[in-house]
């Protein structure tokens, strides 16, 4: 306890640390209270609570910190950036002129502002989407439906959502923590108090099964959050020696006494897969909800509940599928070679070129599986959860996107402000060991 004080002394006695972290909690908090700002137009005591809880639109209410149930202005919340960022990732591993700007200061520029760009388009085409679920889930809530309301409400969202992309950034730049990354997690952490209180009122009234079975419930989550950590931190680190290298007229032997290590991400891919795996069960069970036939509307069932054993199958063969794809696209091998080859590393009994990326794959490729098969349990645990009669709001956090994405950011913010101690002398926030986060493996 008394390191803890001592640490957190250390944190406060440091201006600039102390002053990023109260710009960054009030930038937050600005965020939170937009969050239940309703949209004009909207009547807040029509809107019917919980309408999106599965499959994509969940994934987007969580996103969005709850604003998407509430009908905030933030109700589109960082999502379309996040769905830009994506596809800009993508775009420079399949266009080389992309790629190539990547590597420059004045290109990376450009693409940022490409970015934005595309941000907008993403926003305008979802708040007409979003239009069309307020009138399909909570038309008596829409005060005047007309036309001037549709444009109102279009440039309103996004307005929102450029905004919280603004906070996110300037979060990145003069806070502590990826500003985007935080902003989602503020909103997921938001939802946990109202989730416990939820589920312990479930579990010690009635035939809940009482106080016992809500502290083992606790238990298990703290488990699931240990495991999650593992995940996240895990590599596998390849040996790495440089050849002597000769500067001035005197031979600088910095690896003759010193090895360097190629750390290779257990789960390289991040939480993205599991994303990916929830939107593609989505999209099927849309086409097939215009059906209406008794086999179509069975199959709509099973894809959408998180309960049912295809859904769970189906979505844990999905994130393994999706891990393996990511990672492939993000982790380039040949490139790693090459850059070891240009700068005279190698791997101690491998040969430069070909046979070196070759073993890089195979290592990946190996670590890989295990990781994919880890993320996919992870991914089905709230649905196994739910069925255990826990609540659903509860379950959420027996892993799936918000317990990855939660535990990751949190780890990355706590690994600046440690390196923000440290440079100034500081001992870490742990008396052994350095922690460790994620932020080179995914773009949340």
């Amino acid at each position: 306890m008394k390191k803890i004080i001592d640490t957190l002394k250390n944190i406060w006695s440091i201006d600039e640390l102390r002053n990023r972290i109260i710009f960054t909690l009030t930038l937050l908090l600005v965020y939170r209270v937009g969050c239940h700002v309703v949209l004009p137009g909207i009547n807040p005591n029509e809107l019917k609570s919980g309408d999106a809880q599965n499959g994509l639109l969940g994934l987007f209410n969580m996103f969005a910190g709850g604003a998407f149930n509430n009908a905030s202005i933030f109700a589109l919340g960082i999502m379309p950036y996040i769905s830009a960022s994506i596809a800009m990732q993508l775009a420079q591993i399949a266009i080389p002129q992309l790629q190539k700007m990547s590597k420059e200061e004045s290109g990376r520029k450009k693409i940022n502002l490409i970015t934005r760009y595309v941000t907008v388009a993403v926003t305008l085409f979802q708040a007409i989407g979003y239009i069309a679920y307020l009138r399909t889930q909570n038309g008596n809530a829409i005060i005047a439906d007309n036309l001037l309301w549709m444009i109102t409400t279009v440039v309103v969202l996004s307005a929102g959502t450029l905004f919280v992309m603004w906070l996110g950034e300037k979060i990145t730049d003069k806070g502590i923590g990826n500003g985007t990354s935080l902003i989602i997690t503020a909103g997921i952490i938001a939802r946990l108090p109202h989730s416990l209180i939820q589920e312990f009122q479930a579990k010690t009234t009635g035939a809940g099964g009482g106080l016992l079975i809500f502290l083992i419930e606790i238990a298990i989550m703290v488990v699931i959050i240990m495991a999650i950590i593992l995940l996240v931190q895990g590599t596998r680190r390849i040996p790495l020696n440089y050849a002597r290298r000769i500067v001035g007229a005197t031979t600088a032997s910095d690896l003759s006494g010193n090895r360097d290590f190629i750390p290779i991400k257990v789960n390289g891919a991040g939480v993205m897969p599991i994303i990916f795996a929830q939107a593609m069960l989505f999209i099927p069970s849309t086409l097939i909800g215009f059906s209406q036939s008794d086999t179509a509307q069975g199959i709509v069932k099973n894809l959408t509940n998180p309960g049912s054993l295809w859904y769970n199958v189906i979505y844990a063969v999905l994130v393994i599928a999706f891990t393996y794809l990511y990672t492939a696209l993000i982790f380039n091998p040949t490139q790693m070679s090459d850059d070891l080859k240009r700068n005279n590393g190698f791997i101690p009994g491998i040969k430069p070129g070909d046979d070196t990326a070759n073993y890089i794959g195979a290592i990946m490729d190996r670590i890989t599986l295990p990781g994919a098969v880890f993320l996919a349990l992870l991914g089905i645990l709230p649905g196994i959860a739910g069925q255990l009669n826990i609540t659903s709001g509860f379950a959420s956090f027996f892993g799936g996107t918000s317990m990855l994405i939660m535990v990751g950011v949190v780890l990355d913010t706590l690994q600046q402000i440690e390196s923000q101690l440290l440079m100034r002398h500081y001992d870490g926030l742990m008396e052994t060991g350095r922690i460790t986060g994620r932020q080179a493996t995914s773009s949340i």
